[in-house]
């Protein structure tokens, strides 16, 4: 297969333990570019989060693509275009507040590109400031407080209580929105529908790229309908046993240079 895509999530994938792109990575990525592969960074990470990363790729020199919030932002990195954007619907924000306090877990949102909003405070929101290189929002209300459009809540906390509290926001929410973990510690609330599949879906179409052209790479929970959705789906060594389970090839971890290697067996 000739393959002109290739799309990849960006923690435990893409970037090392380090949140680096290591060196051989980063050739053999511009080798497939050369070859006239299009590269897309795919992420539940805000645009902020993510833009630097593709930046140091060279993709806004090569009209490569960001798919933000997991699929909810797409964007050319060339002219910095938002070329799709769904955001949450009005009304759920005091129910996933409520059901957040139940499990003892934090509740964070996003206002424009590079502010963080949460009343909350734990580890796992300090890493989502300091990963994205976020600005922090504290209102004495998020409730009062989030009168604009957003693309999506993000609740952090003890792994343990978030895989409860995945059970009962589903059971809660899933008629009117699109709830999954992308790390043990994160639950992701999105509109209805939105995940990286849906993104990708999107912008093939854009760019008048068949599914069976795309390569997927990934590791996590949010990772899995990409993967399905691709031509070739790919987990990476680290990837969870469902993500795994819901790939067409295993290669090696993101601390081995897994993604080259999917280059160099796949592209070059």
């Amino acid at each position: 297969m000739n393959y002109k895509m290739i799309v990849l999530d960006l923690d435990g994938t893409l970037v090392n333990s380090e949140k680096k792109i290591s060196e051989k990575n980063k050739k053999a990525l511009q080798k497939a570019i050369q070859k006239g592969v299009k590269v897309v960074l795919a992420s539940g990470r805000p645009v902020k989060g993510v833009l630097p990363k593709a930046i140091e790729l060279e993709l806004d020199k090569n009209n490569g693509y960001i798919l933000a919030f997991n699929g909810g932002r797409i964007i050319n990195v060339t002219t910095k275009q938002c070329v799709f954007e769904a955001d949450l619907p009005e009304g759920h924000l005091q129910k996933v507040y409520e059901l957040s306090r139940k499990f003892d877990i934090g509740l964070m949102t996003y206002e424009g590109n590079d502010k963080l909003v949460t009343e909350d405070d734990n580890e796992y929101i300090q890493l989502e400031l300091r990963v994205n290189q976020l600005e922090r929002v504290t209102p004495k209300s998020i409730i009062e407080y989030v009168t604009f459009p957003v693309a999506k809540y993000l609740l952090a906390g003890n792994p343990e209580n978030v895989e409860k509290a995945e059970i009962v926001f589903k059971q809660a929410l899933s008629k009117q929105l699109n709830i999954f973990r992308s790390d043990p510690f994160f639950l992701e609330v999105l509109p209805l529908g939105i995940d990286k599949a849906y993104g990708l879906e999107k912008l093939i179409k854009i760019l008048g790229i068949s599914k069976e052209e795309v390569i997927a790479c990934g590791d996590g929970y949010n990772d899995i309908t990409m993967l399905q959705f691709a031509g070739l789906g790919v987990a990476m060594e680290n990837a969870t046993e469902q993500t795994k389970a819901a790939a067409d090839y295993i290669t090696l971890s993101n601390d081995e240079d897994g993604i080259a290697a999917v280059i160099e067996k796949f592209i070059l």
